[in-house]
């Protein structure tokens, strides 16, 4: 797993405790340091697909991290 990968991981349970939800991805962006809104959405997509993030729509501010 990347260093921005794990970034992420940490930015969604951060943010879910202070908001109770996740960021958007440009929030993502902002907090790792990634202008790039795709780069933020594939990283985004890469944890989903190993199965340490999960959502419940289609939009990424309804992921949670997974047990």
């Amino acid at each position: 797993m990347s260093a921005r990968q794990v970034a992420i991981l940490h930015v969604i349970g951060d943010w879910t405790i202070e908001h109770g939800e996740a960021p958007t991805v440009r929030e993502f962006g902002a907090r790792v340091g990634v202008a790039s809104t795709g780069s933020v959405a594939y990283q985004l997509s890469r944890l989903e697909a190993r199965g340490l993030i999960s959502r419940t729509g289609h939009r990424w501010r309804s992921c949670r991290l997974c047990a």
